[in-house]
Formats: C-alpha cells, structure tokens, sequence
C-alpha cells in the first residue's frame, strides 16, 4: 500500500478535525444504545419492559420492589459507564493511528502490530497492539531523526542497554488506567516481554492524568514507558508532548478546538444511558 504523500500541514485543519472527531464520536456514540443483561446472557441486553417482566414474575424481587423503573435505570448507567470508558478508549486508539498515519507518512498497515503467541496445544494466538512506529518506515529525514532522538531519551530513561538496538515503539493506548485487574496487567507486561523481544519499545500512552501510583510502579519497572496526558512536561512523560514535539501534531489543540462538540456527544450519551 502507498503511503500517503501529504506532510502535516498539507492538511486543511478544519477537514482534519472532522475527520478525527468522527473517529471519536462513532465509537463513543455505540454506549447510547446499552442495554444491561441482567445475567441473562445474550448480547442485545433487555429493554426496560422486559426487565420489568423479568423482575416482576420473581415473588422475592416483587415484593421489595426490585422490579422497580429505578432499578433498571440504575443497572443501564453502571454498565453503560464502563461501556463509556471503553469506547472513549477505542476512539482514543483510532484518533492516534490516524495521528500516526497522517502526520509521521505511514500506511495503516504499518502502524498496527501484532504477534503470534505458541500455546502448550500446539496451537498459536494472536495478539496486538494499538499502534507501530518503525524507524525503517519512516521516509521523512526530519521525522526520523526526531524519533531517534526520542528513542535515546527513553532508552536513558528506562536504563535499556543501548546494545538492544530498538527498531521502533509500539504503543498501548487508553483514555486512562485505573483498573486493578491482574489478569489485564499480567497481559500488558507480557505485550511488553514480547515487544523487547522483537526490539520494539512498549509505551502505555495516556489521554487523561488518570493511572493509579502502583500501576505506575509497576509498569515502570517493567519497561514500560509511560505517557500521560498532561499538558506540560518531557516527550518521554507527557503524551501531549510527544505528540506535539515528536509525530509534529498538537493533539492538545485538537481537543481544545473540538472540546465543546466531543462534551456534547458525551452528554447526549449519558442522557440516554440515565432515560429508563
């Protein structure tokens, strides 16, 4: 596939705006339509009169008042919250491969990556990332020199001996990372084993400033670098930074620019999800 052949500021920024505000407000809009399960299993979830009937026919939750319009209001904006944080995240992912694509002259192709994990059955899985920067698919001299240099800098940071050769980053992105599941950071550190393994560099990078301390700890010391959303600070902490002074493209002034239709999208949906 041609990269495109545009540079960043070939773009009108208006065009580009709409562009990447749609991949945000798509992905985010999906929560609009939840409906909880109620541990009825099925992915289409339960309308609310169906809830109502569910609830009702149980003798134990009737006579509490468990069959309550509240009750299922309640359940569709818990779960429709956690639908919210995770489409936010999907758009976030999308948002920075576009970022990638446009602005560093890269295919689609070659900002994905993925790896085959061997199985004990012999079999094989597998698994991805959310974005590539490979220094050998970088065409533009400049581009390719503010990488290496970003590269030196987190190398430093994270004490890798220098003999790895890094041919590139790979990156893990979300809106924030608050979660304490193991199994989720038992898998990211294992994204991170395998992306050393291939002389990538595993980033976790952060829209918002939200990742709990322990998790900060733990990642570092794992070789993670980690970049949240703050507005000030290094190329090898802030993710505003890094996009500003190393892909060349202030996401920062982007979210600003659009800040007031991305509150509304989100507003709509949380109406919706707070509507029985």
């Amino acid at each position: 596939m041609t990269p495109p052949s545009h540079t960043s500021d070939a773009f009108d920024i208006g065009e580009r705006d709409d562009r990447y505000f749609r991949l945000f407000a798509d992905a985010v809009a999906k929560c609009a339509g939840y409906r909880p399960a109620l541990g009825q299993g099925g992915k289409g979830g339960l309308s609310l009169d169906e809830f109502q009937s569910l609830y009702h026919a149980d003798p134990f939750y009737s006579w509490i008042g468990l069959d309550s319009p509240l009750v299922y209001a309640a359940h569709r904006a818990a779960g429709g919250m956690t639908s919210i944080y995770r489409q936010i995240g999907i758009g976030c992912e999308r948002l920075f491969r576009e970022i990638l694509q446009d602005n560093l002259g890269l295919t689609s192709e070659e900002v994905r990556w993925s790896y085959e994990l061997p199985l004990p059955t012999g079999k094989s899985r597998m698994l991805s990332l959310d974005g590539r920067i490979d220094l050998g698919h970088l065409r533009n001299r400049d581009a390719q020199q503010r990488l290496r240099q970003w590269f030196n800098e987190a190398s430093s940071k994270l004490l890798i001996d220098p003999a790895l050769a890094l041919s590139g980053a790979v990156f893990e992105v979300r809106q924030g990372y608050k979660s304490m599941d193991s199994k989720r950071q038992n898998a990211d550190i294992a994204n991170a084993a395998n992306a050393y393994l291939h002389r990538y560099l595993p980033v976790l990078f952060l829209l918002s400033t939200q990742i709990d301390a322990t998790l900060v700890d733990r990642y570092t010391r794992e070789r993670w670098l980690i970049l949240t959303g703050t507005l000030n600070g290094a190329t090898t902490t802030s993710a505003y930074t890094f996009c500003r002074d190393v892909v060349d493209y202030d996401l920062a002034a982007f979210m600003t620019r659009n800040s007031d239709r991305m509150r509304a999208t989100v507003e709509h949906v949380l109406s919706a999800l707070l509507t029985a």
